[in-house]
């Protein structure tokens, strides 16, 4: 290896191109780098005055040395406090582990900019940061739908999705997650937006199949859903395992007995090599819209694949 100049001059390259298209798209949080040079397996996000570095062991091993250089390098050369610069050593997840507090304590929360909305973020606390920045024209796609919909938001995470369909003007809002800390987190962020009316937004913490089939037995039902479930799960809150290229056709079954006449069910995931069963197509009229999902500062490595589902 040569040393991080190569690596430092590309990033800096990179700022002056998608810092000018980021201004322009109102983003304050946006990815700089996503492996372009081999010797170099990184991603490195923007945060505002933050960079979220991920180091890609299973590809190239980098020594401690190289990482402190590139750390350096990186707070050099895009004006960034060297603390401001967070190292992440991403290595396979299983299960609910990319969402697993981390050891880090005091770790600081701050909001950043996303087309006209604030969502928060923590760099250092979990190994994801409360933003999939790969989703932002998804969740602009929804924004653009909801005017006066039921919108539902299943494996929500910290509820970006619930916050674009409320402020595209939502009629009412459903948002189901397991997780206590981010259903917290979900209604911080309507706070973060002004958007936090009690009347029109609630918040489930349940195990998502449990939900539907609750849902399906009430007779509710939802004008636009957005699924977005992980690639495996192994929760102890949950009865089963989840596998998302074994269950896709059972999950996609229930949740489109929630879905109203006319209604649109967005299904993304980010499972490597995920195939879509064709058995889905029996369920809905299906049509894959990962190229109008994936934004530009993503092409370089397809993060998801999304399809919108539609029923008569």
């Amino acid at each position: 290896m040569n040393g991080s100049a190569t690596l430092i001059n590309r990033v800096g390259k990179n700022q002056r191109h998608l810092g000018r298209w980021a201004q322009r798209e109102q983003l304050e949080a946006y990815r700089l780098y996503d492996r372009d040079i081999p010797e170099f397996p990184l991603a490195i996000d923007r945060y505002a005055d933050w960079l979220h570095v991920q180091v890609f062991e299973k590809r190239r091993s980098l020594a401690d040395g190289d990482i402190a250089d590139i750390r350096r390098g990186l707070a050099d050369a895009l004006h960034v406090p060297l603390a401001q610069v967070v190292i992440k050593h991403r290595r396979r997840q299983r299960g609910l582990a990319q969402y697993e507090r981390r050891q880090q304590t005091g770790a600081p929360c701050f909001t950043v900019g996303e087309r006209g909305l604030r969502f928060e973020v923590n760099l250092m606390r979990y190994l994801d940061t409360g933003l999939f920045l790969d989703h932002r024209d998804t969740r602009q796609m929804i924004r653009e739908r909801a005017d006066g919909k039921a919108f539902l938001n299943l494996f929500a995470y910290t509820g970006s999705f619930t916050v674009y369909a409320a402020a595209g003007g939502a009629r009412r809002t459903v948002t189901v997650d397991m997780s206590r800390t981010y259903q917290a987190w979900s209604r911080r962020n309507l706070i973060h937006n002004r958007l936090d009316d009690a009347d029109r937004h609630r918040f489930v913490q349940a195990d998502v199949m449990a939900f539907v089939a609750r849902v399906q037995a009430s007779g509710a039902r939802f004008d636009l859903i957005m699924l977005d479930p992980p690639s495996f799960s192994n929760s102890k809150r949950m009865l089963t395992t989840f596998d998302v290229q074994r269950d896709q056709v059972g999950l996609l079954r229930a949740t489109l007995t929630l879905l109203a006449p006319g209604g649109e069910l967005f299904f993304s995931n980010n499972r490597q090599g995920f195939r879509l069963d064709p058995a889905v197509g029996d369920l809905a009229a299906v049509s894959e819209i990962s190229h109008l999902t994936i934004p530009p500062d993503f092409r370089r490595h397809r993060p998801h694949r999304c399809w919108i589902l539609r029923r008569d």
